[in-house]
């Protein structure tokens, strides 16, 4: 661990900004052919920020991005440094980070020297196809130092079949590279000479800058220390540190992103920092190993309370200048955790690793103390996803009565959400309701993966009140699957959590749901009775969801009993206790007037173009 104190760039002008230097053509050859559209919209650009991923291991390719939401278009650049005379560069991206049906941007030189760059989708064999509609544009390249450079823009939606639409939540980002040059690009393999994946939120909110000059704003880091990475595939690693004496008193959080050891980019997955939920004078035994190893001190498994969250691609999440996560004081158990998901696929050895997270904190508190309240599903075995399902959804319930009970009158505001599931999620959303009415959506991710889960800021805080519901679903897939997922904190169980950062800090911490224990024992019997399964009540809830032969009918059962069965609550306080009340049989919130689907921002014309298309192609339907 290592304290330093961060100077006002380092702590608080958070907005970076790269304009002023020659690293990017975003600054000058992008804003040049922007300005030419018009000189307005040339100062808006420069005040949109320009976010970063490093695409490859070896750190010689990266990718640069703005997010223009006023005309829906994302403007990339991307540098190559790998050496190669006509090499011929593809980036794109991929409804699950796979190249088969992947929507490319390619760079290339032809046998004439002439450098193209095209759109191609990539067809069932792995081989490029043009693209009938080129959605990549505007681009242009330069070589400088032996960096190739390149810029394009693209349409969030281009409204032609067979482009990948841009959306919030996840995006997989694929790349290609590969030797030219080439005759052509049609029916290159799009795999090259090497490819890769990177997960991003592309469609990042455009926050205003928080530049406050704060000379008391300092930097905390929680490392490894000198960790031989093994060669696995996977390891977890943990390190249970003090913190300094000075968390005696209250600061606030601020700020928190990686601190990586240089040369590590590719090893370090993804970390956390808990805190170890115990009175103020508990001594923690420190720690350092696996995570889950035998022999680790029991007391270690109440770290669990997360201060700061990090995953390869993410940005660091500054908090707003109205609130501050609390840290330190002096009913804070001092002890905190850092955990380091280390990701070695090529089974390196010898490899030594000193990252973790730097949080920024400050004794100049801020108005609000912020919080963290966990929506969704109880951590239980009460629920499951039957086998072989390729979508099957579960949803946790922050009802009416709880908020009721949990929010004062002025309500919250929920500024940010970490969305989370294990190895079966593939979609996540949380939607809000205050009495009849749905209102929009606190957060979704589409293309959710369990590797990459980051804690991101709203575009804008979303107010609360007394009588909302709050409501986490997720959807799984199970396909590869032989026998039922339950609930559960192992990693081959499931979880289906939002937890949102918000302020003012209230007493309520947990507001999650499982099925009514009444009506799941009752289901039980009917399997039982009527469908011959061996359930028993001695088998208890996940034994009874084992002993189920599973059928695409039972299984529909199962989703029909979880949509319309009442609700066994969890209305809790920080204290873990519940907050008075009957907390069973509660009734499933619904509402009346639902908000319309998300219209897309498409020309009719274009769009019965598509449809014909379609019709065209595969032979089905009429119009």
């Amino acid at each position: 661990m290592k304290t330093r104190r961060g100077s006002s760039n380092r702590c608080w002008d958070f907005q970076r900004s790269f304009l002023t230097g020659p690293a990017l053509l975003l600054g000058a050859v992008v804003i040049a052919f922007i300005s030419a559209a018009g000189g307005s919209r040339d100062q808006q650009q420069q005040q949109l920020p320009i976010h970063d991923v490093t695409l490859d291991l070896n750190d010689t390719l990266h990718l640069y991005w703005r997010v223009d939401y006023q005309s829906q278009v994302v403007r990339f650049e991307v540098h190559s440094r790998r050496r190669a005379s006509h090499p011929w560069v593809g980036v794109g991206f991929s409804d699950r980070g796979e190249v088969v049906g992947a929507d490319y941007c390619v760079l290339w030189t032809d046998w004439h020297g002439r450098v193209r760059f095209q759109n191609a989708l990539i067809d069932s064999d792995g081989r490029m196809v043009i693209a009938s509609h080129q959605a990549c544009r505007d681009f242009r390249y330069k070589t400088a130092d032996g960096v190739l450079k390149f810029t394009f823009s693209r349409s969030f939606d281009t409204c032609h079949a067979g482009h990948y639409v841009l959306e919030g939540g996840t995006t997989h980002v694929v790349w290609s590279w590969g030797a030219g040059p080439l005759y052509r690009l049609g029916g290159v393999r799009a795999a090259g000479d090497s490819n890769g994946l990177v997960r991003v939120q592309l469609l990042k909110p455009n926050l205003p800058s928080t530049n406050h000059h704060r000379k008391d704003c300092k930097v905390i880091e929680f490392r490894s220390k000198h960790v031989e990475i093994p060669s696995e595939e996977t390891t977890y690693w943990c390190t249970v540190e003090r913190l300094p004496d000075t968390f005696s008193k209250k600061h606030h959080i601020v700020e928190f992103g990686p601190a990586i050891q240089p040369g590590n980019e590719d090893l370090v997955h993804h970390m956390e920092v808990f805190h170890c939920e115990y009175p103020p004078d508990f001594e923690v035994p420190r720690y350092q190993g696996p995570c889950h190893a035998a022999d680790r001190a029991p007391e270690i498994d109440a770290c669990k309370r997360v201060l700061a969250a990090w995953a390869m691609g993410a940005s660091p999440f500054v908090y707003p200048k109205e609130a501050g996560l609390p840290i330190g004081g002096p009913d804070f158990n001092p002890f905190v955790m850092l955990e380091v998901h280390y990701n070695n696929p090529r089974l390196n050895k010898g490899r030594v690793d000193s990252s973790g997270v730097a949080i920024h904190y400050t004794a100049n508190l801020r108005d609000h103390d912020a919080g963290i309240i966990e929506l969704g599903l109880e951590y239980t075995d009460k629920m499951a996803i039957p086998p072989r399902t390729a979508s099957f959804t579960l949803s946790g319930y922050c009802v009416p009565e709880c908020t009721a009970l949990g929010i004062p009158e002025e309500g919250i505001y929920i500024f940010g959400s970490q969305l989370h599931t294990h190895l079966t999620g593939v979609r996540a959303w949380t939607k809000h309701y205050r009495g009849e009415e749905e209102l929009p959506e606190l957060n979704r991710d589409n293309h959710y993966s369990t590797h990459f889960q980051e804690i991101r800021r709203l575009p804008q805080p979303v107010h609360i009140q007394q009588g909302d519901a709050l409501i986490m679903s997720c959807d799984y897939s199970t396909s590869d699957r032989a026998n039922v997922t339950v609930g559960g904190f192992s990693i081959s169980d499931e979880m289906c959590v939002n937890y949102v950062h918000y302020y003012p800090k209230v007493d309520l911490e947990v507001c999650k749901s499982s099925v009514d224990t009444k009506t799941l024992v009752e289901y039980f019997e009917f399997m039982k009775r009527w469908e011959l399964q061996p359930t028993s009540p001695e088998l208890g809830w996940r034994g009874n969801y084992h002993a189920i032969q599973w059928t695409p009918l039972r299984s529909g059962v199962l989703r029909d009993m979880y949509f319309n069965a009442p609700l066994s609550m969890q209305c809790n306080k920080s204290s873990g206790v519940r907050f008075p009340g009957y907390w069973e049989n509660i009734p499933i919130p619904k509402v009346l007037h639902l908000l319309p689907e998300p219209s897309r921002r498409c020309r009719k014309e274009v769009i019965i173009e598509e449809h014909e298309k379609n019709l065209e192609t595969d032979g089905k339907g009429t119009i």
